[in-house]
């Protein structure tokens, strides 16, 4: 798990502490205040499971080609 949040640690290292905990409440309380709890956790947990996806299948592009090729077979659709 640690190695998830890595990447976004390490770009934050540099920034103060207060500012960008600042900038999540304020980001965490307008969607709180626009959409309510339920779809606030919903856009939250869609958030990082892209997030997930993304770093797991953008980042090797042999292990994206094998995911498109399970599920669109070469020769039918591509």
């Amino acid at each position: 798990m640690k190695q998830l949040f890595r990447p976004i640690l390490d770009k934050l290292a540099g920034k103060d502490a207060g500012t960008v905990g600042a900038l999540a409440g304020l980001i965490l309380g307008l969607l709180l205040v626009i959409f309510g709890i339920w779809k606030t956790l919903f856009i939250l947990l869609a958030t990082v499971a892209g997030y997930i996806i993304g770093v797991k299948f953008f980042a090797n592009s042999e292990l994206f080609h094998q995911l498109l090729d399970r599920l669109f077979p070469p020769g039918r659709f591509r």
